[in-house]
């Protein structure tokens, strides 16, 4: 299964690839093949482990700028490939394998030491001969990871970032709204030969100092470089792109503030590199798709801008592009296009879809006697997992159709709309929960509902109870047969939902393998094997408004 993260960094240098063979004379980088095959140095870490790294030289006299690529998916084979396109554009190329993976000594330790083995490596490029003092970084997925986790205090050879579909906040990309990302962190971790670091992972369920070594986020002030961040609305880290973009744009010391560039399109985590308009089940119109060209000037005069001071190759580009998705049966529908900003998110107003009586989602409040909605909910038959920002598992935009149909799940939608409604942001549910367990999870999945009757998932969220109204720092279980208020984070998206569709939100406890099964106990995570039934309800009465929260665009 490894061989479908080589899919994606090597769809990327495909793309680059194609772009290189197409390019304008003006645009074009050197073509004049250079030497065969890399230098091979171990570079030492300041603990005495060496880690394998291959260095790729331009044709021609140094010193040159240089781009750092630090993998934990082999450094040789297609990596190499990405190496030799970067380098026809003159810039020496620095591949690694991360600390114990691969040819490199040490032990994996899965991004723990990814800041001090990429500053001291970003050191040791500096001091090379044919370095002149200026370095990039590039990467998607694992490979933007160990970037953002070197920038905060990067030594000043550091330049510039290349991200694509990753995340700065290891926590809540394993752990969202409390919840193990089972499929996700067991069958990354498994791909990745680390299975041994997974009880230790899911022993810290919460967000404690265990997992400072893989957070950047409340560091963004000593970062110091622009970067471009790249991700996808169906991707597993949607949300970790969007929120390094704004920490680097809005927080980031002299350097970064204001020099931040982000595109969002209506990609998967491979999808996105394989260059396809199919993404689950639906199809986008032409134009959807990462154009293979425009990835390639992106990247070439990215690099140019930052590494070789040509700054007029980004003078023009929008600070945010973002694809605003849509109904992709009707060509005459609004959305299915791309759109410009000057900040994330664009300007919004929040709308209020309240739950109502008889599975409506309505903008009127609820009246005194509308009480609630009532689901058993099962650990050992969950609400299994249709498509959606996964990795191990189908992905995308699927119909939720045979979800609903259970027994323990709520749905509440809207009539079909009479006009469209864009939503662009980040949505939240707020829901009233009383159970008679002492811990349970709510799960809520957004979607948009053809007219034919598909039930096309937008995105989703989930929160463990026991962090509700909390940070995750934190836990309390509930008193059962009281009422709580939960805000379940769906994360973001943009999508324009058109006249004739409906607005629906599907409500369960589970949402299996994607996320891990809540006992219903209140013990530990996966402390035994006990397990037992939760009955939970939903209150939509005038004291308990639980209601779906929209950021719907400004006309």
């Amino acid at each position: 299964m490894r061989k479908l993260f080589v899919l994606l960094v090597v769809g990327l240098a495909l793309v680059v690839w194609v772009g290189v063979t197409r390019m304008s004379t003006e645009d074009a980088a050197p073509t004049t093949l250079p030497p065969e095959g890399p230098e091979t140095a171990m570079v030492a870490m300041p603990d005495g482990v060496r880690l394998a790294t291959d260095v790729y030289l331009p044709r021609g006299d140094g010193p040159w700028p240089t781009i750092l690529i630090r993998t934990t998916y082999s450094r040789q084979g297609e990596m190499g490939g990405m190496a030799d396109m970067l380098k026809m554009g003159g810039y020496v190329v620095v591949m690694q394998d991360t600390r114990g993976r691969f040819d490199s000594e040490g032990t994996d330790t899965v991004f723990s030491t990814a800041t001090q083995d990429g500053q001291a490596t970003l050191e040791w490029i500096a001091a090379q001969p044919w370095c002149d003092g200026r370095i990039g970084t590039w990467g998607p997925s694992a490979l933007g990871i160990v970037q953002y986790m070197l920038a905060p205090n990067a030594p000043e050879a550091l330049r510039c970032q290349f991200v694509a579909i990753s995340t700065p906040d290891l926590y809540h990309a394993g752990f969202l709204g409390g919840v193990a990302r089972q499929s996700l962190v067991e069958g990354w971790l498994a791909w990745q030969d680390s299975e041994f670091i997974l009880q230790e992972w899911l022993s810290h369920p919460m967000e404690d100092d265990y997992w400072d070594a893989a957070d950047i986020s409340g560091r963004y002030d000593e970062v110091h470089v622009p970067a471009i961040h790249i991700g996808g609305w169906y991707d597993i880290f949607t949300q970790g792109t969007l929120d390094a973009f704004v920490g680097y744009q809005e927080q980031g010391g002299a350097g970064a503030a204001g020099r931040q560039h982000l595109v969002m399109g209506p990609w998967t985590h491979i999808g996105m590199a394989t260059g396809e308009r199919q993404q689950g089940e639906l199809e986008y119109p032409a134009g959807a798709e990462m154009d293979t060209m425009e990835l390639m000037r992106l990247t070439f005069n990215w690099y140019q801008a930052c590494l070789l001071g040509e700054e007029s190759r980004a003078d023009d580009w929008p600070t945010v592009r973002y694809y605003v998705m849509g109904d992709v049966d009707n060509p005459d529908a609004p959305g299915n296009e791309w759109r410009e900003a000057d900040a994330w998110p664009p300007p919004a107003t929040e709308l209020s879809l309240y739950l109502r009586a008889d599975g409506l989602l309505d903008a009127t409040p609820p009246t005194a006697d509308e009480g609630g909605n009532t689901f058993v909910y099962d650990p050992s038959d969950p609400s299994p997992t249709v498509c959606g920002a996964n990795l191990t598992i189908k992905a995308g935009p699927c119909d939720q159709r045979e979800v609903e149909a259970r027994d323990d799940v709520l749905i509440f939608s809207t009539p079909p709309l009479e006009s469209p409604l864009e939503v662009t942001g980040r949505v939240r549910a707020r829901l009233w929960l009383v159970s008679d367990a002492p811990d349970t999870d709510v799960a809520v999945r957004l979607t948009d509902v053809y007219p034919d009757g598909r039930s096309m998932l937008v995105t989703d969220g989930i929160l463990r109870a026991r962090f509700r109204g909390l940070d995750f720092t934190r836990e309390e279980l509930m008193i059962p047969g009281a009422p709580y208020e939960l805000e379940i984070d769906l994360g973001s998206t943009s999508i324009a939902f058109d006249a004739g569709h409906a607005i629906r939100i599907v409500i369960s406890s589970s949402n299996a393998p994607r996320f891990d099964p809540n006992p219903n106990t209140g013990a530990p995570l996966r402390a035994n094997d006990e397990i037992r039934t939760a009955t939970n309800t939903i209150l939509h009465d005038a004291d308990h408004p639980s209601a779906l929260l929209l950021p719907v665009s400004e006309p």
